[in-house]
């Protein structure tokens, strides 16, 4: 009788985990597009937006850098966290079926990002002086990107609504859309600028960084028309689920701020560390040697500029993942369902492998033709490439498990491990630059970002119980392929070098594009070969495989 009783509660928990991971395939292929998309073109721009500024382009990119970084971080402070923290709690009294309470958040957030977007426009468009740190081509691009500031937060909360319902499309596409106008105005104006009115560099970067505001207002146009879209399903839903239980406007923003401010400081990890590495290191290197600003912002544009927009692409599989992870272990830890929750952080470590140990190893493949099709041949550039691929794994890593630490209402640990990690970040800064100049901030942040890793998976393991064991062969299978392909692809480039040259642009894209195809090819075949697609993707990948005629 017990296994009886004991065999359709099994069937279901199954069951709502299959649910919950064809949801969270689902979302992270539509987050993944997106952001690929999105990323692509955020990198692809500077192609012909580095020509455009020819012997600028290098002062230009640490300008871009230093304004972007500022701007990331107000726009964190600006949205208040709240488009995360509002996908968190949709998914929560969504999962309880008290769909009019996710409404009335959503009407409520709407309310407290604008006004943060308010205050935080005003504090950039006045305080541009005082962030500047003495560099005044630093003023006009913080005040253009005060704009953005102000619009984004409707835009975010929005987005985080749609994403509390699992409706991940009108994110993505709006992503995209919002890429797409951005960079279409930044290379109009700068080509106008540089090359019809042979202006001012510092006029087109700031140009540039304003491209943010129209950017918004196209993703904007884009999540408006999901929303009444959608309204109607809502709607039903409200109609269908349990009656208001009362609660007041103050208590919902109380409870939106209590939840928000964690996730202001959480998804600040990466850029708090951007601004060590901006506020420090031209300070640091002139402890260890005689450097002229000019050298120093040209090192600093290698790692904080060019490295970035190539390595971000990466990370951005992992933030499409994290995304997807929130709402669905919110739902999980509001059911108190134990085992789901610890499938869901297995499922989402699994995927998070599967797609970055690849992603860093095709891209270290090819560093060099990647490289120089983006910004032209540079031995130094294409290094630190190469040692910012291994970096993005451990912050890659930090998107996604401290996004599962918030999904699980661990937001207090979550910024005791960020607190710790910030401190050896600061104690490390100095030997780092000192020992590897260009390359220290980068392995200041990587050693930095693994020890708050392994505090994340620790913490989980003594909560859940990780089956680390029988995640290993998984995770041996993803490395090994991965390695193999690295090394086919390594050798297919240094093969076809002798007879090309990887120098110039158009010879490097060849090259470019034919390693990227033959590592494709190389480790989906091995995935679908030896049966690993099966356990990260389920039985729809039988189809590709007969397609392909792959036993």
């Amino acid at each position: 009788m017990q296994s009886h009783n004991q065999g359709p509660s099994t069937k279901q928990a199954n069951q709502t985990f299959q649910d919950s991971r064809n949801k969270m395939l689902s979302g992270s292929a539509w987050m993944t597009a997106g952001s690929i998309m999105s990323r692509i073109l955020g990198a692809i721009y500077v192609i012909p937006w580095v020509t455009w500024f020819g012997a600028y382009s290098t002062q230009a990119n640490a300008l871009f850098a230093k304004g972007y970084n500022l701007y990331s971080m107000f726009l964190t402070i600006a949205t208040a966290g709240i488009p995360s923290a509002m996908s968190k709690l949709v998914g929560h009294y969504n999962g309880l079926n008290q769909y009019i309470v996710s409404k009335r958040f959503y009407h409520t957030g709407i309310y407290v990002s604008m006004a943060m977007g308010v205050v935080c426009a005003t504090i950039m468009g006045f305080g541009a002086n005082i962030l500047a740190d003495g560099d005044a081509n630093v003023v006009p691009v913080v005040r253009s990107l005060a704009w953005a500031v102000l619009i984004i937060p409707l835009m975010s909360i929005t987005r985080g609504f749609l994403q509390g319902y699992n409706w991940m499309a009108p994110s993505a596409m709006s992503q995209f859309i919002e890429q797409l106008f951005r960079v279409i105005y930044m290379l109009a104006a700068t080509y106008l600028i540089m090359k019809i009115q042979k202006g001012s560099w510092v006029a087109a970067v700031t140009q540039s960084t304003f491209a943010a505001f129209i950017g918004a207002l196209g993703a904007i146009m884009v999540l408006a028309y999901s929303y009444m879209h959608h309204s109607r399903e809502m709607n039903q839903l409200v109609r269908d689920g349990e009656s208001d239980p009362g609660v007041s406007t103050f208590d919902l923003i109380v409870k939106i701020v209590y939840q928000s401010i964690p996730f202001i400081i959480i998804e600040s990890g990466i850029i708090i560390y951007q601004l060590i590495d901006q506020y420090t290191f031209n300070r640091m290197m002139k402890w260890f040697g005689s450097y002229t600003n000019y050298q120093l912002n040209a090192v600093y544009a290698l790692f904080s500029f060019n490295a970035n927009k190539l390595y971000m692409i990466i990370i951005s599989f992992a933030s499409a993942l994290a995304v997807t992870a929130i709402p669905l272990l919110a739902t999980a830890r509001a059911q108190n369902n134990q085992e789901s929750m610890r499938k869901q952080i297995e499922n989402a470590l699994l995927m998070f492998y599967f797609v970055m140990i690849p992603a860093t190893l095709g891209v270290e493949a090819v560093a060099s033709q990647l490289y120089t099709v983006f910004y032209r041949y540079d031995a130094a550039g294409i290094t630190v490439l190469q040692f910012a691929a291994f970096v993005s794994i451990p912050m890659g890593m930090y998107t996604v498990a401290a996004a599962m630490m918030q999904g699980i209402s661990e937001n207090r640990r979550m910024i005791k491990f960020l607190f710790i990690g910030i401190i050896i970040k600061f104690i490390l800064q100095a030997p780092c630059i000192w020992l590897l100049q260009g390359l220290g901030p980068l392995m200041a942040t990587g050693l930095s970002m693994f020890v708050v890793n392994y505090l994340i998976l620790h913490s989980f393991n003594m909560e859940f119980g990780l089956h680390f064991n029988d995640m290993a062969k998984t995770t041996n299978q993803i490395l090994a392929y991965s390695l193999i392909m690295f090394i086919v692809v390594k050798a297919l480039m240094m093969a076809l070098g002798i007879f090309i040259s990887p120098y110039g642009r158009y010879t490097a894209f060849f090259l470019l594009v034919i390693g990227v195809m033959v590592g494709v090819a190389v480790f989906t075949y091995l995935a679908l070969r030896y049966r690993l697609a099966d356990q990260m993707l389920g039985a729809r990948v039988d189809g590709i495989r007969n397609r392909l005629h792959i036993q």
